[in-house]
């Protein structure tokens, strides 16, 4: 589902991802582990065509990245490092608002939002702005978002960070669950998430110089 090949992103002299070469299939939660700074997040950034590789491949559904970026798009949803919200805006406005983006509309779009609420437990907050909600509970709106368009594959980059210990376990409860049916990319560089987590582990170090 996920196929990466020889991937190479340099910055001048300095490579942020160095020869990284891995595969991801649909039921699987495969953790990318490394430390900071090991070119975890640029990697995601290629997969999902925010950036060019210098070299080398990436395929999502049959898809080359490169060559059929909306294709790809349109099948993967994405939860970066730092959460991007419109606090502004209530949790049920916002995910239909997500939703027109991709395409969604009136009884179809509307009941797709509720569907979500409730799976990744927002129904008691779904009033609320997004600002006045916790840490937690704003993970969970960016679950929501990336999975509005039900993409066949999630990729997720650091999505417990900062998160007290329960709120840690409920996150870790819902992307056990959406790993069933989809193909899980797991950000991290704490290995206990990785053991808690992941049926596969990709490690990454500290890219060359």
């Amino acid at each position: 589902m996920v196929e990466v090949d020889h991937l190479l992103k340099t910055y001048g002299t300095q490579h942020a991802v160095d020869d990284i070469s891995f595969r991801a299939d649909k039921g699987e939660i495969v953790g990318f582990l490394g430390p900071n700074g090991a070119g975890k997040s640029t990697t995601m950034k290629i997969a999902l065509g925010y950036l060019p590789p210098t070299a080398g491949t990436v395929r999502i559904a049959g898809f080359d990245v490169q060559q059929d970026p909306l294709a790809v798009r349109r099948r993967v949803g994405y939860l970066p490092e730092h959460n991007p919200l419109y606090l502004d805006m209530y949790v049920h406005e916002y995910l239909e608002f997500i939703g027109s983006v991709h395409g969604l509309k009136g009884r179809g779009l509307r009941q797709r939002v509720a569907q979500l609420i409730s799976k990744v437990g927002l129904t008691r907050e779904q009033n609320k702005q997004i600002g006045a909600l916790s840490k937690g509970y704003r993970q969970r709106v960016g679950l929501a978002q990336a999975l509005v368009h039900d993409p066949e594959v999630l990729i997720l980059d650091e999505p417990t960070t900062g998160l007290d210990p329960n709120q840690i376990g409920e996150i870790r409860q819902l992307i056990r669950e959406l790993g069933a049916d989809k193909t899980v990319i797991f950000s991290t560089h704490i290995l206990p998430e990785v053991t808690a987590l992941c049926s596969r582990v990709v490690i990454i170090s500290r890219a060359g110089w």
